[in-house]
């Protein structure tokens, strides 16, 4: 199969780092373009990131003289990629801008960043569960006047640590409401342990933002799609906390989740274990064999043990027990860069290549 042509916007962060490991290796897409800002342009990627390289894998030899446009030369890009990644570090509105000059290029964006979230007519998808939200992407590109082009964003990170484990449970018993505590890796905030020493021997109380996306986009996971546009839902009523932690990688919550209607705990593990979704039905090559995995030890999951299962694909859940009437409470955790950003990014890309929305210009025109 001939590779479709990739282009990451925001190469020289955390996340397009990690991106571009993921994608130099990549049976459907090869990564072709690198972009960051202004002042990067016309480096060689090795010389653009320097002693910022936070991956423990050295630079891909095929990426490593690559040289990197402006990320603004949207025109310019999407003349030359398929589709492309973007993990930008901009402000909303500018951000929001250049996903729509890409989509109205006719060039399809798969989103890290959190600006078209809210946008009922942009899917935010977690791939194994509401896979069916890109049917809004027809709506999405009548608004923008595209053919090919659109915008599709992946979840925050912190969320991808608990939702998985409610989303099959709010369809058996109907959710309530939900207390979250997240405990968030350093590299959330694009830093490694080393380049971050107000975190050594600390925990940070506040994340800016963190909270209220905890509250929000689960909703609109657990939303439906209606006229063309994502409804979020009503429940379950979410309450978070948010705090950043001496980890280098993975974001670790602790849940408790209320019900309409009495959870078996054994059915609940149950429900776990075989949950799958559309990666696995349809074998997308970043699919975790096992979506949730579930530890019976009262110690597990770990962060250091247990962030890589699955590379890093997989999230787990552990310390399940009943909390009172109708309610239960629960460990979860998840590799924040891998399925919570740039893993989970290429994850979303494959279905929707899969799926028929992301083709390669010449089947489209």
């Amino acid at each position: 199969m001939k590779k479709l042509r990739a282009g990451i916007i925001g190469a020289t962060g955390m996340v397009g780092q990690r991106l571009a490991l993921l994608l130099s290796k990549h049976e459907w897409f090869e990564p072709v373009l690198l972009a960051a800002s202004q002042k990067s342009k016309g480096k060689a990627y090795c010389e653009a990131v320097g002693s910022r390289w936070a991956m423990q894998e050295d630079i891909p030899p095929n990426l490593n003289d690559l040289v990197l446009y402006d990320a603004c030369e949207t025109e310019r890009i999407s003349r030359e990629a398929d589709l492309v990644f973007i993990a930008v570090d901009m402000d909303k509105e500018k951000t929001m801008a250049m996903e729509e000059s890409f989509a109205k290029a006719e060039c399809p964006v798969i989103s890290n960043n959190s600006a078209h979230r809210s946008a009922p007519d942009v899917p935010m998808i977690i791939p194994e569960l509401n896979d069916s939200h890109a049917s809004v992407i027809e709506s999405q590109r009548k608004r923008l006047n595209t053919k090919r082009g659109f915008i599709a964003v992946k979840s925050n990170c912190s969320i991808q640590s608990y939702v998985p484990m409610l989303f099959p449970l709010h369809y058996r018993y109907s959710l309530k409401k939900v207390i979250v505590c997240t405990c968030q890796a350093i590299s959330g905030a694009g830093k490694t342990l080393s380049g971050c020493p107000e975190i050594t021997d600390n925990i940070m109380p506040f994340i800016r933002g963190e909270e209220e996306k905890c509250r929000a986009e689960p909703l609109k996971i657990f939303g439906n799609v209606a006229g063309g546009a994502i409804v979020p839902s009503d429940l379950p009523e979410i309450t978070a906390r948010c705090l950043r932690v001496p980890v280098s990688d993975g974001h670790l919550a602790v849940v408790f989740a209320s019900f309409k209607t009495e959870p078996d705990i054994d059915e609940i593990k149950d429900i776990w274990r075989n949950f799958s979704g559309a990666p696995q039905n349809l074998s997308l090559p970043s699919a975790p064999k096992r979506f949730i995995h579930y530890f019976g030890e009262p110690d597990r999951p770990q962060v250091r043990l247990d962030r890589d299962l699955e590379n890093g694909m997989a999230v787990s859940a552990g310390r399940l027990r009943r909390e009172g009437l109708n309610e239960i409470s629960f460990i979860g955790l998840s590799h924040n860069t891998l399925r919570g950003a740039a893993g989970g990014a290429v994850l979303l890309a494959e279905l929707l290549f899969k799926k028929g929305f992301i083709v390669r210009k010449e089947e489209r025109g």
